[in-house]
């Protein structure tokens, strides 16, 4: 599973260790945490973003939205508007089932998340995890490496290293 995590209200650092915290010893990689504009056309704060990968048997693909859902939750998450301000936004990219990746579009849950492949904030992150990460697009599978590539120059550049991290502890959580 790779999750996209961000926050833009509150303790921004502190709302993206929880997701950490929560899955303790499924993560088994975490990128460095970047700051980036909005996306989507509201008006608002910048946001820390990170990227995650996380296994446990214990959750198929409707389980991990259950679980980013309780997440959001947890950090008193408030949906009043598309694309708007939040404490924490907790995003599925894709879910694995072994090495074949699950495509589903059910009235819960659309994988691969249908718009990850144009956000630079969740392919440069996931990148500095996963360099031969491949993300499938229109059915056909293609290098995430590319698929930034192929961004308006402006969208990777709004996407910024900072000295902060997030701290595995395989020892709490999941």
């Amino acid at each position: 599973m790779v999750l996209s995590i961000g926050s833009n209200l509150g303790d921004r650092l502190a709302h993206l260790q929880s997701v950490v915290d929560a899955l303790g010893a499924a993560v088994s990689a975490v990128s460095p945490v970047y700051e980036t504009e909005a996306w989507g056309g509201v008006e608002q704060g910048r946001f820390l973003n990170a990227t995650l990968i996380a296994e446990t048997p214990a959750l198929d693909c409707h389980g991990w939205l259950d679980t980013a859902q309780q997440l959001e939750r947890a950090a008193d998450r408030v949906r009043e508007r598309r694309w708007g301000p939040r404490t924490l936004d907790v995003d599925l990219i894709t879910c694995h089932d072994g090495d074949r990746e699950v495509r589903m579009d059910d009235e819960r849950l659309i994988l691969p998340h249908p718009y990850a492949h144009q956000r630079a904030f969740v392919l440069v992150p996931w990148l500095a995890i996963d360099p031969g990460a491949v993300l499938t697009v229109a059915g056909t599978p293609r290098p995430v490496a590319g698929l930034l590539a192929g961004l308006d120059p402006a969208e990777r550049a709004g996407v910024h290293r900072t000295d902060l991290t997030l701290r595995i502890d395989p020892r709490r959580g999941a």
